[in-house]
């Protein structure tokens, strides 16, 4: 019996040993996530990086967090008009997975510089904004993924058809490639989901203009937003404290007054036929209670070469929250294959 038990000892040692040095060897093939790459001054991560626009020189907010040399994750966030706090959500799953990735607050929102001239709200020229920024964090093909959620989507969609060739991959999330597409798919189907006095009640006031008017925008949330936008019985924090920073006239010259279909500049924006000419690995990300028509979503990810589609089963636009693991589960696997 005491043979035996020294025997067990003594196994039990070598195990102890063998995962010490395969932990050591393992950490030491990792990427040294935490390093500190910031010289001089420490500021969290946070870079003002300058952008040349057709109005002059403005300073736009970026912040980064955590270090990977293969995988570099820069997140467009919607709107137009909100900022990066929705995104924060991120933080509980992406670093543990040694994932960087890199907030941004577009020009005009949150914590970068607004110009306060609507003539800088077009979207080749947020294009142009992502590329510079690119440029600055010295992001290329080696390494740089763009994540874009909704009107995110189509600044990512239009960066890619232009500037592929400095990506490492795309991810497309909450977003349709045809803007009409999305008006109809509003009309067509989430607003035959409505109490029809409810939706005479909105098109009336649609109908007048009458957007500021209070009960618009509350029959909209009780009864679209709570259903589409974000399912869960309140917005999280960051939610709110991104959706109450939004450049309203941003918004509203881009998307138009509501999520509820779409009447600004992008009313006709559509690159459904252009999505073959995206050869990088991408992924479609979308929610079946979505503003977004999820079926349509998937339509796109197999006219883009290779492209994959995951979707978010009980999960709205905001389906980084309301079907979290199925997102962020997706997210990181994509991630991990394409690399």
């Amino acid at each position: 019996m005491k043979k035996q038990f020294l025997l067990f000892i003594g196994l039990v040692v070598m195990v102890v040993a063998f995962n010490a040095c395969t932990s050591k060897i393992d950490q030491e093939k990792l990427p040294s996530y935490f390093d500190n790459l910031e010289q001089g001054i420490q500021t969290g991560g946070v870079k003002m990086i300058s952008i040349n626009t057709p109005k002059g020189k403005f300073n736009v907010w970026t912040k980064q967090i955590g270090n990977n040399p293969t995988t570099k994750i820069l997140l467009l966030n919607g709107g137009p008009g909100c900022t990066h706090e929705y995104f924060e959500c991120f933080e509980s799953f992406l670093p543990k997975e040694g994932i960087e990735f890199i907030y941004y607050d577009q020009l005009a929102c949150g914590n970068s510089n607004n110009p306060k001239d609507t003539s800088l709200f077009s979207l080749p020229r947020y294009v142009e904004e992502v590329e510079q920024l690119r440029v600055a964090l010295q992001l290329d093909k080696n390494n740089f993924y763009l994540l874009g959620h909704s009107w995110g989507g189509i600044l990512a969609m239009q960066y890619a058809l232009k500037y592929q060739a400095n990506l490492k991959g795309l991810i497309i999330s909450n977003m349709m490639a045809s803007c009409p597409k999305y008006g109809k798919y509003a009309d067509d189907v989430l607003a035959k989901q409505m109490d029809a006095n409810v939706l005479d009640t909105i098109r009336a006031i649609e109908k007048k203009g009458d957007f500021k008017n209070p009960t618009y925008m509350q029959l909209l949330l009780t009864n679209y937003y709570t259903k589409h936008i974000c399912r869960l019985p309140e917005y999280p924090e960051p939610v709110n404290r991104s959706f109450n920073k939004m450049n309203n006239d941003l918004y509203t010259i881009m998307q138009g007054p509501s999520e509820f279909g779409i009447s600004g500049k992008l009313t006709n924006w559509d690159v459904s036929d252009e999505l073959k000419n995206i050869h990088v690995p991408t992924l479609v990300i979308g929610a079946t209670y979505d503003t977004m028509d999820p079926k349509y979503m998937e339509w796109m990810s197999k006219q883009i070469p290779g492209a994959q589609f995951l979707l978010c089963a009980n999960g709205s636009h905001m389906c980084m929250y309301d079907d979290q693991q199925t997102y962020m589960n997706g997210l990181i696997k994509f991630l991990k294959n394409s690399n």
